[in-house]
């Protein structure tokens, strides 16, 4: 989220150069609730990692996806199929299924 320079900079204003919040979000371009959120921790870096990756929407139709790109690559340039050539397609597949 933030660096740690970030969070030593906003630290530094309000309790060295005695800034209120509304002077350090105006001078450091660092939103209020940023601002809040690192002085009313004591964390030196904040991360943020996800437990479990979502899945994407186009999930059950990944393996038919992944056909078309070595399909592309054997045609001419002239015939092969973009993203509209692949659309078609892909809604074909859908209703066929």
């Amino acid at each position: 989220m933030r660096r740690t320079d970030t969070i030593a900079r906003v630290r530094r204003a309000l309790h060295i150069e005695g800034w209120s919040v509304t002077q350090i979000v105006r001078e450091l371009h660092v939103s209020r609730n940023t601002v809040r959120k690192i002085l009313r921790s004591g964390e030196t870096d904040f991360s943020y990692e996800r437990e479990q990756q979502p899945i994407p929407r186009i999930g059950p139709w990944q393996g038919q996806l992944k056909r078309f790109p070595p399909a592309n690559a054997s045609k001419p340039s002239q015939s092969q199929r973009f993203n509209r050539g692949q659309f078609g397609a892909r809604m074909k597949l859908s209703a066929d299924a």
